[in-house]
């Protein structure tokens, strides 16, 4: 697979145009003082799914959807990604499989599910189900989409930071990392149209192996993985992005699973925003991080909204 480039980016953001909004670039100054830095939240949670990801899920059918409207497409995901296949699956007219884990976030289930989505609850975790959904899709005929290897669905999430980069400069940008599509994607803009502007990644550390494995320049899988984290909860590294990562990325922070839920109740007190745990990943990086960031520009992705009404009481009490 070759990695996309910024033409490819380019192209996606117009394939985006007839469906998806422009999210908003905004700054919360009671936000920025509490936090103590020149933050900016480019807000992925007014996407219709409520996630960054459908961006590329629209881009991949707005490419695809000719050739897989007869025989559907099958993927795996935790909800959001899962809910970006559904959306756009939707929008083309496409037959959809998610499969998902045994205890899947409720919300993102029924979501799916409203989107048209066949949903099968299957495996222990989400490489358990990404094993499950390839096996449907060698059995059933249905075509394959990895939520990390499909070089479209980078090109597509690329467009939250093309769509940010044309708004204003950043010193600082930072993102989350499940898959790392995101991070991939705003590390090739980056390079390309802000070279100044120094990209971090974070994920979790109870769910380290995509850091881990652009530390180590290698794939990593590994047997566990027990963060709170529905978006960071991956045990096993994607090839594509890392190659992305390697070639562009600045640094690679882990953070604890506290450290992140702290964060999405400061957001909802301090901002009004609501974010999953791992949509306000960034900005628990930028909490820690705060004296380093002092006088800085920093572009911080709010890159999804879907948590449980269980969560939701207990991240905010």
């Amino acid at each position: 697979m070759e990695p996309p480039t910024i033409a490819d980016v380019r192209a996606a953001h117009a394939r985006l145009q007839p469906h998806l909004p422009e999210t908003p670039l905004v700054q919360h100054p009671a936000f920025a003082a509490a936090l103590g830095i020149n933050a900016w939240l480019k807000l992925e949670t007014a996407q219709p799914t409520g996630s960054f990801k459908v961006r590329g899920g629209v881009n991949w059918m707005s490419v695809n959807a000719g050739d897989v409207r007869a025989r559907g497409v099958v993927t795996a995901s935790t909800g959001n990604h899962g809910q970006s296949i559904a959306y756009s699956a939707r929008v083309f007219g496409v037959p959809a499989v998610v499969y998902a884990p045994l205890g899947a976030n409720p919300f993102k289930v029924r979501a799916m599910e409203a989107m048209g989505a066949s949903v099968r609850l299957e495996g222990e975790d989400f490489q358990a189900s990404v094993a499950a959904a390839e096996r449907a899709a060698e059995h059933e005929g249905l075509r394959f989409i990895s939520s990390g290897d499909e070089p479209l669905l980078i090109a597509g999430v690329a467009t939250m930071a093309l769509e940010a980069f044309a708004r204003r400069s950043f010193d600082v940008a930072i993102v989350p990392v499940g898959g790392g599509s995101n991070a991939a994607g705003t590390a090739l803009v980056a390079r390309a149209i802000a070279p100044r502007t120094r990209v971090i990644a974070v994920c979790s550390a109870q769910a380290p192996a995509a850091r881990d494995a652009w530390q180590g320049r290698a794939h990593v899988r590994y047997q566990t993985q027990s963060t709170t984290a529905e978006g960071l909860a991956t045990r096993e590294s994607y090839d594509l992005p890392q190659s992305i990562l390697a070639a562009h990325l600045d640094d690679f922070a882990l953070l604890d699973d506290a450290e992140i839920e702290a964060a999405v109740a400061f957001l909802a007190h301090e901002a009004h925003q609501l974010a999953e745990p791992a949509g306000a990943a960034a900005v628990a990086y930028a909490r820690r991080h705060r004296e380093e960031l002092a006088g800085a520009s920093v572009l911080l992705p709010v890159t999804g909204a879907n948590l449980s009404a269980e969560m939701l009481r207990r991240l905010l009490g």
